[in-house]
C-alpha cells in the first residue's frame, strides 16, 4: 500500500521508519507548508515532495495519508483528505477537542475511508497481555486504576517550532501533549470516567499558554477509584507507568514492561510472562528526550491499519476509540479551570 504524510517534522520520521519495515507498505509523497524541509524529507526517504496541499491529494499513487502536522490543524488536514478518498492515520491526538475529532470520524465514515488515531503503546506485548488479563477477569473486581507520566522538558523544547505550548496549536500540555498515550491505555483498560476532578499548573516552564503539571482524581463507571498525573516538570523524567489493580491482582506496567505482574490465582503461564516482559524497557518512552522513542509501536500499529484496509473490518484504534482519550482529558481542563469542580467527560 501507497503512504503519503502531511508533515515533515520529528513524528514523521518516526512514521517513514514504521513504512520502510513494513512489507507491502512504501512512501510516495510527502507536503509540508516549509518547502525546503519537506524536499529534505523526500530526499531522505526516497518520496516526492510537494509544496501545495491539493497537488499532494493529486498524487495518483497515494492510498494512505498519515498527518504529522500540529496537533491544532489535524482537521484541516483530514478533512480534504478523506474527500479524495484516502484512508487516514492521524498522530495523537487526534485532534485537540472532541468536537473536532467528530468532525474528522464524520468525514471518514462519509467517504468510507478507514480512519486510526495513532497509540501505539497499545501495541506492545506487554500492554496487550494486560488487556487480555483485564478481559479474563483476572483482576476480580476492579479497585484502581492510575497513570503516570512524570517526565521533563528543557525550556528550549517550547520554543521549537513556535506552536508547542500554545492552546491554539497544541491543545494542551502535559496531558493532551504527553500524557495522553497512558490516558488511552488507562481508559482501554478500566473503562469509562463517571466523572473527575483536577488541578494544573506550570512551574517548570516560562511563555508557556498550557499546563505543564496536572493531577486528576478518577471514579470509573464500574466503580473503581483513580487517578491521573502528568507532568513535564519532573526532572530527570521517569518512565510513564500505568497500574491496574482488583480484588484478586495487581499489575504494573512501565512503558513497554511488565514492571508488577501477580495474581491471587496463579497459571502456569504467569512465571513466563513475568519473565518474558520483565526486563528492561526497549526504549525511554521520550520521558526526558522527546526524540528518544523507538518506531515499533507505529509500525505494528501502520500494519494493523492495512489489515483493517483490506479485510473491511474497523481498526485497533478506530477514530471514536482515538476521541475518548481527548474527551477525558477535556473534561480535567474543565475541572481544573472551576478549581477542581467535578466534572463528567463527554460519552463516545
Amino acid at each position: 500500500m501507497k503512504f503519503g504524510i502531511v508533515g515533515t517534522g520529528m513524528i514523521a520520521r518516526i512514521h517513514a521508519k514504521a513504512i520502510a519495515e513494513i512489507e507491502g507498505a512504501e512512501l510516495v509523497a510527502c507536503y509540508d507548508v516549509d518547502q525546503r524541509r519537506a524536499d529534505d524529507f523526500a530526499r531522505q526517504s526516497g518520496c516526492r515532495s510537494y509544496h501545495d496541499f491539493a497537488a499532494f491529494l493529486g498524487d495518483p499513487d497515494m492510498e494512505i495519508v498519515n498527518i504529522c502536522t500540529p496537533s491544532g490543524l489535524h482537521r484541516d488536514a483530514a478533512l480534504p483528505a478523506a474527500a479524495s478518498g484516502r484512508h487516514l492515520i492521524i498522530e495523537k491526538p487526534l485532534e485537540i477537542t472532541v468536537s473536532r475529532c467528530l468532525e474528522i470520524v464524520e468525514a471518514c465514515e462519509k467517504y468510507h475511508v478507514v480512519l486510526s488515531g495513532i497509540f501505539p503503546s497499545r501495541f506492545f506485548d506487554a500492554a496487550r497481555t494486560l488487556k487480555k488479563a483485564v478481559e479474563a477477569g483476572r483482576f476480580g473486581r476492579l479497585s484502581q486504576g492510575s497513570a503516570y507520566v512524570k517526565w521533563w522538558r528543557e525550556q528550549s523544547y517550547y520554543a521549537l517550532g513556535g506552536w508547542k505550548g500554545t492552546r491554539a496549536l497544541d491543545g494542551g500540555g502535559a496531558l493532551m501533549n504527553q500524557s495522553i498515550h497512558a490516558v488511552d491505555l488507562l481508559l482501554w483498560y478500566m473503562g469509562p470516567v463517571r466523572r473527575l476532578s483536577a488541578h494544573t499548573t506550570i512551574v517548570g516552564h516560562e511563555h508557556i499558554e498550557v499546563e505543564d503539571n496536572a493531577v486528576a482524581v478518577l471514579e470509573f463507571e464500574n466503580g473503581a477509584l483513580g487517578a491521573i498525573q502528568g507532568s513535564t516538570a519532573v526532572w530527570p523524567g521517569f518512565l510513564k507507568k500505568i497500574e491496574v489493580m482488583g480484588t484478586a491482582g495487581s499489575v504494573i506496567l512501565e512503558e513497554d514492561r511488565l514492571a508488577f505482574w501477580k495474581f491471587r490465582e496463579e497459571t502456569e503461564d504467569d512465571e513466563r510472562l513475568r519473565h518474558a516482559l520483565g526486563g528492561e524497557a526497549s526504549t525511554p518512552g521520550g520521558a526526558a528526550d522527546p526524540a528518544a522513542i523507538g518506531h515499533e509501536g507505529h509500525r505494528r500499529q501502520l500494519i494493523d491499519v492495512m489489515q483493517a484496509i483490506r479485510t473491511s473490518r474497523r481498526p485497533m484504534v478506530d477514530g471514536l476509540e482515538a476521541t475518548r482519550a481527548v474527551a477525558c482529558i477535556e473534561a480535567v481542563y474543565r475541572s481544573a479551570e472551576r478549581g477542581g469542580t467535578p466534572e463528567c467527560p463527554v460519552s463516545i
